[in-house]
Formats: structure tokens, sequence, C-alpha cells
């Protein structure tokens, strides 16, 4: 075994802790939410390193010999033959870590989730970039939660359900990774803050702009374009280029979840603008590719074709990209200088309802819905799957995680369900043209004719995603029972792949031992951090196919 003091982390002097340097950020931006930072900062420790102890559990990390579970106790061995052993209660998904929470080592318990880390033993730049991520983490979720205080946010509106999400991700340890933003601008900028921001509009000859779809004419002025640029880029990114002049114009805004995502108050109705962000959250710089901006618009025409096809134009509603583009910088589309616009979620409601992320109801811990748990699930659920299962037959795969899928609640009942964020999209042109449609031709990679990676996009957001973290909340606050819940979910599932044809597997899948879910950290750990992997979860509607076709086919 290698010797453990070369394991443990370097102690930091206090110039160089990451959380000392929070606390100082915070003392100067925002002197009176010091304490409640520093009050915060071991639930929120003890939050992410339970997300840590999580990626321990299940995905494919370097270092990792084995894992076994002994009553409620989870060992993991490592491969220089020490173990790390903890409450395997909460290396579930979608658990509430209390602070105090720690992992026991060869050395003694470990409360840091970047010390946790550690004991992986590696020493490679993706190790030290993560490292450092989750004391960001853990720094910005503090944050967060100093700035809500007790209680559950204040929910009014949709903007409200999207800043509601005061934790981030569910499940990534990175749930709060905002590298690049100091805590004066998490403070101005970040949703779960609730600032105005001030979007300014960069002055870009059109020669220059590189468009694809309609650009509003709101955001024209003769031969100049207007294009919504975030204030971070304006102070940190637009100075690397010349002969690009703000215009003296700005439009007032809220973040979406998204943070780079924004509401504007006034301006443009019926829009929501996507801004360039050259800062990382979770696993991506949240840049804008020049074939996200080229196929957004025909994407989004191709998905409402489909969705009207499907005969389920009622229950889903596609937020098209109506346009976006990119300032040309030596005559090419520059990522960090492009916005698009897409249309916002008030198009799809009444005076009487609000759409929200459906994370959103696993962050308000189920406050924002209403009546029997059970029933309001397979409200849901009569809402979701049809479209979703359908498209999947006909070559659409959504990646209706709970940021990307909204629900629409009326008096707290779903009445319907909208998607956006066409990026995600993965398309078959077998399976369209099957169907009679036509595959556009694309930028990007989202074409292919892979099932299991169809299958895999859908089924890892949406399953093992959004059901798994709505059965978890439903199951937590209101005391229904999972297993029901799971066998509402089975049942219209049953229905709909009833009506389908069913020679692609789809429903093997569907009621397979395992669904996919995705490798958050075993993502950031890779030589190239971000590209997507994989790690498969127990399915928990693997046992209830039985009635079905395909039962009588085998």
């Amino acid at each position: 075994m290698r010797e453990l003091e070369d394991l443990r982390p370097a102690p930091s002097v206090a110039h160089d802790d990451p959380l000392q340097v929070a606390a100082d950020e915070v003392r100067a931006a925002r002197p009176e939410l010091t304490g409640p930072f520093l009050r915060s900062l071991p639930g929120a420790q003890a939050t992410v390193l339970g997300r840590l102890w999580g990626a321990f559990a299940r995905e494919p990390l370097p270092g990792i010999a084995g894992r076994r579970r002994t009553g409620g106790t989870l060992t993991v061995s490592l491969e220089d033959g020490g173990c790390l052993t903890g409450d395997a209660a909460f290396a579930e998904r979608f658990v509430r870590t209390p602070p105090g929470f720690a992992v026991e080592t060869p050395a003694g318990p470990v409360s840091d989730p970047v010390r946790l880390l550690a004991w992986l033993g590696l020493r490679t730049p993706a190790a030290r970039t993560l490292g450092a991520e989750l004391a960001n983490s853990v720094a910005n979720l503090a944050l967060a939660r100093a700035a809500v205080g007790a209680g559950l946010p204040v929910v009014r509106d949709s903007v409200d359900a999207e800043q509601a999400v005061v934790d981030g991700h569910p499940q990534h340890p990175c749930c709060r990774t905002r590298t690049g933003l100091s805590v004066a601008e998490v403070l101005a900028y970040a949703p779960e803050h609730r600032p105005l921001v001030d979007v300014p509009l960069l002055a870009v000859p059109a020669h220059r702009w590189q468009q694809a779809g309609a650009w509003p004419a709101e955001l024209r002025d003769d031969d100049t374009v207007l294009v919504p640029l975030h204030p971070w880029q304006r102070d940190h990114v637009l100075p690397r280029f010349a002969g690009l002049p703000l215009s003296g114009r700005s439009v007032t805004a809220r973040p979406l979840m998204s943070l780079r995502t924004l509401a504007p108050l006034t301006a443009l109705p019926g829009h929501h603008v996507k801004t360039s962000l050259d800062v990382q959250l979770t696993n991506y710089r949240r840049t804008i590719a020049p074939a996200e901006v080229a196929d957004g618009p025909a994407l989004s025409d191709l998905v409402a074709a489909v969705v009207d096809k499907s005969g389920h134009a009622d229950r889903l509603c596609v937020l098209r990209e109506l346009g976006g583009g990119a300032v040309r910088v030596d005559g090419r589309p520059c990522p960090s200088l492009a916005s698009m616009v897409r249309e916002s979620s008030d198009r799809y409601t009444g005076p009487d309802e609000i759409a929200a992320p459906l994370t959103a109801v696993h962050a308000t811990e189920a406050a924002l819905i209403t009546g029997d748990a059970a029933d309001w699930l397979g409200e849901f659920a009569e809402l979701v799957l049809p479209p979703a299962l359908t498209l999947l037959s006909m070559g659409v795969a959504l990646e209706a995680h709970g940021q990307n899928t909204l629900v629409v609640l009326r008096q707290g009942r779903p009445v319907r369900v909208l998607y956006r964020d066409l990026d995600g999209v993965r398309v078959s042109g077998r399976r369209l043209a099957a169907c009679g449609l036509e595959l556009p031709r694309l930028a990007g990679s989202r074409a292919g004719e892979d099932p299991f990676a169809l299958r895999t996009k859908l089924f890892g957001a949406l399953l093992s995603g959004v059901f798994g973290e709505l059965v978890a909340v439903l199951t937590r606050a209101r005391g229904a029972d999972p297993d029901d819940l799971w066998a509402v979910v089975a049942g219209v599932a049953r229905r709909v792949f009833a009506a389908l044809r069913t020679e692609d597997g789809d429903e093997e899948a569907f009621f397979a031992a395992a669904w996919p879910l995705k490798a958050t950290t075993a993502m950031r750990l890779a030589v190239t951090p971000g590209m997507a992997q994989w790690v498969e979860v127990p399915n928990p509607v693997a046992a209830q196919r039985g009635g079905v076709r395909g039962e009588a086919r085998r």
C-alpha cells in the first residue's frame, strides 16, 4: 500500500484554501451573508461528498478495484489495497445527505470531498481539475443556501420555478461548479440569487454575422445586428476581440436555471435568449458551437413535425429555437460570441398556469404539486410517456432530463409538457423514413442509426433521471410507496407500447434489468473530460412487463 501521507492532500495555507478565499469574497461582496455562508458550509460539503460517494459506489472510476455492500455499509476497495467505508444509504441517488456525513478512510473519517477524491491516488490533470471543481461546488452551494435562508423559495411564476433549484444538478457532485465566476459575479448572475441582469447588446456589422433561422427585428438596427452578450463575456471575453463595439443598449432579464439563458422582462415578448458563456457549469464550458446554431431551427421544425404526426401535440410542445448566429472572427463563427433565441414557456401557459422544470419538483420537496402522489405521477406519465416513446419509435430521441423538460401546472396538477434545448436531441434517418419523414441536412453529429445510442439518450434522461427523481421526492416528501409509484409508470408504458411497432427493441430495453445513467464523475476524470459516459443502474420496472405483447411473442 502506498504511504498514507502520500494520499492526503497537502494542507492549505489560509490564502490558498478555496473555501477561505470564498468566505473572504463573500465578506467583501455581501458582508451580511458571511455568517449564513459559514454556517451553510458543513451541509454543502456533506451534499457534495454524498454525491461523490454515490459516484464511488457505481461509476467506473480509476483507482477503484471493487465494491461490496454489507448491511447498510458500503465498502469501496482501492487498487492499492486500501478500503473506504461509509453509509450505503448516502450513496443512493437523490438522497438528502445530513451535515456531519463522513467516509471512513485508513487515515480516519473524511468529510471533505476533495480529500475523498485524493484517496483514488490519481495524479492526472483531470483529477487536479476535478478537485478544484468540487471545492468550487461546495462554496457556491453554501452561498446559494445562505442567500435563500430557511424554508423553500417562493414560486409565483415560471421563472421563480426555474430559480427555485437552489442545489443545482440533483446527482452531480459538481452541482454548483461555476469555474471562472467570482463570488460577486455568482451573486450578480446566478438564478438562485434571483438577480436582474442587464444584458448588453453587441453591435455587429451584418457582414460579420453568420445566422441560422430568423433573427428578431427588435435586434436589428439597419445593417447592424444587435447580439445579446452575457455581461460576464463583455467583461472577460470581449476585450480579446477588436472592432466589436457595444451598442449602448441592453435588455433587462431574469436568469433561468441554466444561468446563461435569460427571460427578458419587457423586450422580446415570447422569447428566451441563450448566450455564450466561457464558464464551466457542471461538465461543460457553456459556449455555443456553430453546429448548435446551424441546426437549432431545422431540428425545431423536425421535432415539432414529428410531434404533430405522432398525434400527441396536445401533451407535448416543443419550445422552438427560432434563430441564432455567431460573430465571424477571422472568417469563422466564434462560439464565444454566439447567441440564440427560442420560444419562451409563456407561449404555452395560460394565466393560471406555470411551467416548472421537472427537477424543480424535487428541489421544492414536491411543494409545487397537489393531490395524491400516485395520481399526480400517473397524470404526468400519461402526458410525457406517450409522446416521448412514440417519438423514439419514429426516430427522435429527446434528452428529456429535468432541466430540458418542463411540466405545465394548473393549481398543482400537470396539464402538458414542454421540451427545450434541441442540441441534445438524437435522430434516426431510418426510423424517420419509415414514418414518411425526411431527415434534414444537419451540421452536427446528432444523426445516427445505433438504437442503443437513441434509447440511452432518452432513457438515461427521462427514466433513470426524471422519473427516478420524482419517485424519490414523492416517497420522501409525501410518504408514497415507491413500488406503487413505479407500478403506475410501468402501466402507462405498457399501454403506450401496445400501440407501437416493436421491431426496434425499445419495449425490451424499457423493461430490461438495467437503465442507463450518465457517469458524470467518470466524465470529469477522463482524459478528455466531458465526453459522455454511461453506467447501468437497476431498473425498478424490470419485473412489471408481464402481460404485454412482447411476452406473448416470446
